[in-house]
């Protein structure tokens, strides 16, 4: 054999030899190791305007430009995100297509108010982690007399089954919040619940309803509208860029209620790209611009955290809003 064929030979097992190990290897390893190849879906509960469609575009961008691929926003509104939590508990577990997850879904709340509901949130869902929380705030039309909180709630026992309010829905954070302010205050008050979020805004300015609970980043859009006033906020204390809206703890001593707003894949995703996709997102909340634009929009960014922290706030917040769904026998009609 001549010099030139050995020399062919020698090349040809050199690169069997190193194939070999990627050969071994089980067929979903290559594409774990290169995820994402492709862009990834955001699949957003509700719809476009309210605060979760607000929160998850300013993640969506940021996501993106940590993992090196585009991160579409795609709303998916109805039946309180179960539209949307479907959508993604029924998607191949390949981590292209990521939930923005409330206590609705993940937490599995929607059970509780929603008959026939197609998945269950804590068996079909695997948390990935918190990436924002936003405080609520009351805005009440001003059809309804009084200065602050505490003259608006004495108008409402003065007028029992009068006072309207709108939410984004049964269950919705916005919907509870109220429920559980009344109850704490035995006021009778009527729930219009909504599909679309920018209808009930429409709704609320032109005075058709009398009051709506909201995330921050919705009434920072809103502000200064002729019309409508914020009376109270949901922190425990007033917020610096709301300093004339007390808290409702000023009335209710302890009372405090976020929403939070996390990330979620379909289980049996690969545990390396639940963990990857983790790392993008405390990547992106240790980045002070990102932090910055969760600010501009009335929002809160979480500090970095695992899916196992994600997971315990997701319980302790099921646990409370599911007692209260039980103790007031809240149903989806």
């Amino acid at each position: 054999m001549t010099e030139e064929a050995n020399a062919g030979r020698r090349a040809l097992l050199l690169g069997a030899a190193a194939a070999a190990p990627l050969l071994a290897m089980p067929r979903g390893a290559c594409a774990q190791a290169a995820w994402p190849e492709r862009p990834l879906r955001l699949i957003i509960t509700f719809g476009g305007g309210g605060q979760t469609d607000i929160v998850s575009r300013v993640a969506a961008e940021a996501l993106g430009a940590k993992l090196g691929q585009a991160m579409i926003p795609d709303n998916r509104p109805g039946g309180n995100g179960n539209l949307a939590a479907e959508t993604v508990a029924r998607a191949a577990p390949d981590g292209y297509t990521v939930l923005v997850a409330g206590s609705g879904t993940i937490g599995g709340l929607n059970a509780l108010l929603y008959r026939g509901v197609g998945y269950d949130g804590p068996r079909d869902l695997v948390p990935v982690g918190m990436f924002c929380t936003t405080a609520n705030m009351m805005i009440v039309h001003n059809s309804i007399p009084g200065a602050g909180f505490p003259e608006i709630v004495a108008w409402i026992r003065a007028n029992p089954g009068r006072f309207n309010y709108a939410s984004a829905g049964v269950g919705a954070i916005t919907h509870l919040i109220m429920e559980d302010v009344g109850a704490r205050l035995g006021l009778d008050m009527v729930h219009v619940a909504y599909r679309q979020t920018t209808q009930a805004m429409a709704d609320l300015l032109a005075g058709r309803v009398h009051a709506r609970a909201m995330g921050i980043p919705e009434a920072e859009a809103i502000r200064g509208t002729a019309g409508v006033r914020p009376v109270a906020v949901t922190t425990p204390l007033r917020r610096p860029n709301w300093p004339d809206v007390p808290a409702v703890a000023e009335t209710i001593p302890g009372f405090e209620a976020d929403a939070y707003f996390g990330l979620a894949v379909p289980r049996g995703t690969p545990e390396a790209v639940v963990q990857r996709l983790n790392a993008a997102m405390n990547d992106a909340l240790r980045d002070e611009a990102v932090r910055a634009a969760f600010a501009r929009v009335g929002a809160d960014a979480a500090d970095p955290n695992t899916p196992e922290q994600f997971a315990d706030r997701v319980r302790t917040d099921s646990a409370r809003w599911g007692g209260l769904i039980r103790r007031l026998n809240l149903v989806a009609e």
